[in-house]
């Protein structure tokens, strides 16, 4: 599909107002998605697992205006508080997705909005917020163009959230979501994620995602501008190329159900991640000494029981453990033996792939 693709005919709108509820999951990419083009274009393809208890829960009130303005206004509620720093981001993701929502600046939106987890500490928050908030948006979309089909309605609702935030693309869908262009994914697009649909073996239908909270304060450098960096990065094209190739083998290896080769992917992926940052000019740090501490025990662990146990990072410092729902027992045993005393408060989330977003309320 094009870009002009998702501009809808124009329509009068003759409804006063409305309501939407969506929840939203966070996703975790095993192919990261690092660096980007103009227009919110991956630099390289991605592959996420969708989460199912790491969500966002959006509730948006749709009213018309009196007068007509050039963009919607919007009041927000983040977690029962008002958050006037949250309003530079909604702005922009309201200026961007204009274009294809123009009866949008026809109404004042009331947004109420609460996430599952510690919101900005390396579990993807912006992608579940930002799926959220283009699900209602599009679910009032529906009112108003009521011939929009649901496969369309799912497509635009990815394409309006990667505008807000590019890995929000990935939380729409389940369990596994690819965004970019490759060749081996059939339907792949820059413009929004795609379920993945190549073959899956049973032992990745259910895999357990436990997130150790390592750190759950804000990140010293936000994703977005970790991002920008990647533009005048000097290894940004050796970074970009191993992107391809991790992808490629790794749909081989969600076919054959290749445990090892799983684990040395989505490491190696996780690692790169974070030597983009280190390497960057300005260079920084999001891992803690607990983060570099549980990847060492992971490894100990993994060496000693021949677990199939492994760890990826989103851009934080809390670690994902991902491993098969047959060896959940023994995974959970070994956090509270050796590595809940790493974890800000002994805290921890236990997770696992999910079915994508879900509505819990109409437009009406």
């Amino acid at each position: 599909m094009l870009v002009q693709d998702f501009i809808p005919a124009d329509i009068e709108v003759k409804t006063d107002q409305g309501s939407a509820s969506w929840r939203a999951p966070s996703n975790i990419a095993l192919v990261k998605y690092w660096g980007k083009y103009e227009g919110q274009i991956p630099a390289n393809p991605s592959l996420s697992f969708t989460l199912s208890a790491s969500h966002t829960h959006t509730t948006t009130h749709f009213k018309k205006r009196t007068e007509q303005g050039e963009i919607p206004t919007f009041d927000l509620i983040f977690e029962g508080k008002s958050r006037p720093d949250f309003h530079p981001k909604i702005s922009t993701y309201f200026e961007r997705i204009l274009p294809y929502t123009p009866w949008l600046k026809d109404f004042h939106l009331e947004i109420s909005t609460e996430n599952s987890f510690p919101h900005s500490s390396g579990i993807a928050s912006s992608a579940s917020s930002m799926a959220a908030l283009s699900l209602c948006v599009l679910e009032m979309e529906r009112v108003l163009y009521p011939s929009m089909t649901d496969d369309a309605f799912l497509r635009k609702a990815s394409f309006l959230a990667r505008l807000g935030s590019g890995s929000a693309c990935r939380s729409v869908e389940g369990p596994l979501v690819s965004w970019g262009r490759h060749e081996k994914l059939s339907g792949g697009s820059d413009l929004y994620g795609t379920a993945y649909g190549g073959s899956v073996h049973d032992v990745f239908r259910e895999y357990r995602d436990t997130i150790l909270l390592v750190h759950k304060g804000q990140k010293t450098v936000s994703s977005t501008a970790g991002h920008s960096l990647m533009k005048d990065h000097h290894y940004a094209r050796q970074r970009f190329s191993p992107a391809h190739l991790n992808l490629t083998h790794l749909i081989d290896i969600l076919k054959n159900g290749d445990l090892e080769g799983f684990a040395q992917i989505v490491e190696s992926e996780a690692l790169s991640l974070h030597a983009m940052m280190m390497t960057s000019i300005p260079y920084y740090l999001l891992m803690k000494p607990n983060t570099l501490a549980i990847i060492e025990k992971i490894w100990e662990f993994r060496r000693d029981t021949g677990e199939p146990l492994c760890f990826t990072l989103d851009a934080g410092a809390n670690v994902h453990l991902l491993y098969p729902a047959s060896g959940e027992d023994k995974v959970l045993q070994f956090i509270k033996n050796e590595l809940v005393a790493y974890c800000e408060k002994g805290q921890y989330i236990c997770d696992q792939s999910g079915q994508g977003a879900k509505k819990l309320g109409s437009a009406v």
